[in-house]
């Protein structure tokens, strides 16, 4: 929680300003994909496990650790709220539509957990009988 707002300062300046902003970590896995959830959160009204599939539409194998999803259920009950309206009152107006390009990207996330599933249920299906054979009596007359 230190440096969500340093963090989120930063992405929302280097956007206002036409920029963008590389959000890294060594694997790029759970400390920047926190960071751009609690991003993401502050500047629209979805919770952080809506932000986090949003994210994961793009990035599917993003999942920060046990540790910073306690960070950002505590932000989302403590703080951002507070961040929001800081947010707005220490910037000009946000030209983007967050709150709409989150909402596509949960539609998107949505469908394709719902492919995976299908695909899963019909590997499923087409597996068949005959996954393991048994020994036939044949096979137990030539040892």
């Amino acid at each position: 929680l230190q440096h969500f707002k340093e963090c989120i300062s930063f992405i929302h300046e280097c956007r206002l300003n036409g920029g963008s902003c590389l959000v890294h970590c060594l694997a790029g896995v759970s400390r920047s994909t926190t960071m751009v959830v609690a991003y993401l959160m502050t500047v629209t009204h979805y919770s952080w496990d809506e932000c986090l599939s949003a994210v994961k539409a793009v990035r599917s194998f993003v999942g920060p650790n046990y540790g910073f999803q306690q960070q950002l259920q505590e932000y989302q009950t403590t703080q951002v709220s507070e961040y929001r309206a800081w947010l707005r009152s220490s910037f000009r107006p946000c030209p983007f539509n967050d709150q709409e390009q989150v909402c596509a990207l949960l539609i998107q996330f949505t469908e394709q957990q719902q492919s995976q599933r299908r695909g899963a249920d019909q590997r499923w299906i087409n597996q068949g009988v005959g996954v393991c054979s048994l020994p036939s009596d044949r096979d137990e007359g030539s040892s």
